[in-house]
Formats: C-alpha cells, structure tokens, sequence
C-alpha cells in the first residue's frame, strides 16, 4: 500500500509540475492538451487527498 500512495504523490507533483511550466510558457500544448492536463492534475490531487485520508483513519 506504501508504493502505491508514493505513486500516486509522484503523479499528482508531476502534473501539478506539467500544468505550472504550461503556466509559465515553458512547456507549450493545445486547448485540448491543457484541459487534459489540468483535470487529471486536479483528480491526482483528490486522490492523493482521499488516501491521505485513509491512512489517517487507520493510523488513529
């Protein structure tokens, strides 16, 4: 479970990254490629948040 909770940080940080240098004008895409990008960036933060959650709830 450890490995699978360190992956999907590691997808939520490398999107978040993806979606910042899009931002900043570094990394250029289109409309469709950015939206792509940004709702899977927001569903990999959500994730990470609800199995933060559920470790939380079993470590009590």
């Amino acid at each position: 479970m450890k490995a699978r909770f360190l992956i999907n940080i590691l997808t939520a940080i490398l999107l978040m990254l993806f979606v910042f240098m899009n931002y900043l004008e570094i990394w250029t895409a289109n409309l469709v490629v950015q939206a792509i990008f940004f709702i899977a960036m927001v569903s990999a933060i959500f994730n990470v948040g609800i199995e933060y959650g559920k470790r939380a709830q079993r470590n009590k």
